[in-house]
């Protein structure tokens, strides 16, 4: 009697091409959103193959500003080390050449450096003579010309070794970056409606008591687009209108605010519906640029958001709250929001509702009219003429509905 039995063989699945997997593993996996400005405000951008370098060089004290904190400490040491030990090289040359270091003990051989006899001591002449310590042991005499003139030459590179130096640490530490960490931005930006109009809203905050003089906001849209002739331009770059027409983009940064975009047939967002913002391929850039009140320096801050941070039908969560003689701001609810009753078409589709709503009388005796003829003709024993007046009458009032 024959058994059926399960056979420990598995049936192995083919392998797929190194190409397939990849396209298979791409649909599985959710699309990576690539960034134009990070949340942080640095920009995404590398660049390459940059052959000018020397154009870095012509503007050098730009250029150690914008390096990294390491790199610059070590060029300051380094300059001032490279400087010290040129110098006291030269010193010590000129002590040679001249012979004192063979006539350290004699009283009657004038040197050019008094107690200088060796490199170590004409290092340490050098430091003294750039930095200006003068200690008093080691002094040069007047019997050396190509002492005082190389002393007058230190003392000059030295002053402007220091400016330099001194300057581009200065600028470094005094940069406004750090002040633009305090200025925040809301995680998500909504989309609902103000005043009967559909917006587009994020909120910007200051978490410092010492304010940014002459505030101002600019938002951006990134996207790329093709032309008309064919032509594909990446990264698009196209203004919001934030208040610029109105004055609303200048702002008082007291408390946090919110920076509301109209949008309308100017608008990038003016054929966008809900359904189709997730299939949108762009981010929203803003920009908020002022004066540190403390220095007085420009300080800008930066942030984006992408269509899954741009949330329909939400409002802000209300933080300024009045409480006994002041103004208090719960910053624990700065990037919270709710939902709202928003129309989930775009605002070009709401804008031809409201319009039919809002239809003229004209518009609707007319179509009465046309429905009910009896109306026109109440008699049927009425001359050509008056009928003619009457259906001239329909008839302009028709072409007034339309216009």
């Amino acid at each position: 009697m024959e058994q059926d039995v399960e056979s420990p063989i598995s049936i192995q699945q083919p392998k797929l091409p190194k190409q397939a997997r990849e396209e298979l593993k791409q649909k599985c996996t959710k699309r990576k959103i690539q960034r134009y400005v990070r949340k942080d405000g640095k920009c995404n951008v590398h660049h390459g193959n940059v052959r000018e370098t020397y154009r870095y060089l012509t503007d050098i004290f730009t250029t150690l500003v914008d390096l990294k904190w390491r790199f610059n400490l070590f060029i300051f040491v380094l300059v001032y080390t490279v400087t010290w030990l040129f110098f006291g090289m030269i010193w010590w040359l000129i002590a040679y050449i001249r012979g004192d270091l063979d006539h350290l003990q004699d009283k009657d051989w004038n040197p050019c450096v008094d107690n200088l006899n060796g490199f170590v001591s004409a290092f340490l002449f050098s430091i003294e003579t750039e930095t200006t310590i003068g200690y008093g042991h080691r002094v040069i005499t007047d019997k050396c010309p190509e002492g005082i003139i190389l002393l007058l030459v230190q003392s000059v590179l030295g002053s402007i070794v220091n400016a330099f130096m001194v300057g581009c640490m200065f600028v470094k530490i005094s940069q406004p970056k750090k002040r633009a960490e305090t200025l925040v931005f809301s995680t998500n930006a909504v989309i609902s409606m103000r005043d009967g109009k559909m917006c587009l809203m994020f909120r910007v905050g200051d978490l410092r008591n010492s304010h940014i003089v002459e505030a101002s906001i600019r938002a951006k849209l990134i996207k790329s687009k093709q032309t008309k002739e064919g032509e594909f331009i990446p990264l698009n770059q196209t203004d919001l209108n934030v208040g610029y027409d109105t004055g609303d983009d200048r702002l008082f940064l007291v408390s946090p605010l919110i920076i509301s975009h109209e949008i309308n047939q100017h608008s990038p967002f003016w054929d966008i519906s809900k359904v189709q913002l997730p299939k949108e391929d762009l981010e929203i850039v803003v920009i908020l640029e002022g004066m540190v009140e403390a220095t007085g320096m420009t300080c800008q801050a930066r942030s984006s958001y992408v269509t899954s941070e741009i949330l329909w039908g939400h409002r802000f969560t209300p933080v300024l709250t009045l409480e006994d003689g002041f103004y208090e701001v719960d910053y624990n609810s700065f990037h919270d929001t709710y939902e709202t009753n928003t129309p989930s078409c775009s605002a070009k589709e709401l804008a031809e509702i409201i319009s039919r709503a809002e239809m003229p009388l004209s518009w609707s005796v007319s179509s009465k009219l046309n429905q009910h003829p009896e109306l026109v003709n109440e008699n049927g024993e009425k001359n050509l003429e008056d009928q003619s007046e009457r259906n001239g009458d329909v008839a302009n009032i028709e072409n007034e509905s339309k216009v």
